[in-house]
């Protein structure tokens, strides 16, 4: 199953698989995501999922069940 992925804040759109990790799905559509430990302690990787759930890039896949996906990589203006 594929998912329309979209990243902002730069308005990226790619085609992803159920399972393809985030970071794999960033790279190819040319978006950076900076990462740390790539364990999801450091947090550096940290990204905005449709709004409202905040996850670790470097330990999260694409999700099942879903059409599309809205990743936003700037949601937090502290960090």
């Amino acid at each position: 199953m594929t998912v329309r992925v979209n990243f902002l804040p730069d308005d990226v759109t790619v085609e992803a698989t159920v399972g393809e990790p985030l970071l794999d799905v960033a790279d190819r559509a040319g978006v950076v995501i900076p990462t740390g430990c790539m364990m999801g302690s450091c947090h550096a990787c940290e990204v905005e999922i449709d709004g409202d759930n905040t996850v670790c890039a470097c330990i999260t896949a694409v999700p099942p069940g879903q059409k599309q996906l809205t990743i936003d990589l700037y949601f937090d203006p502290a960090w």
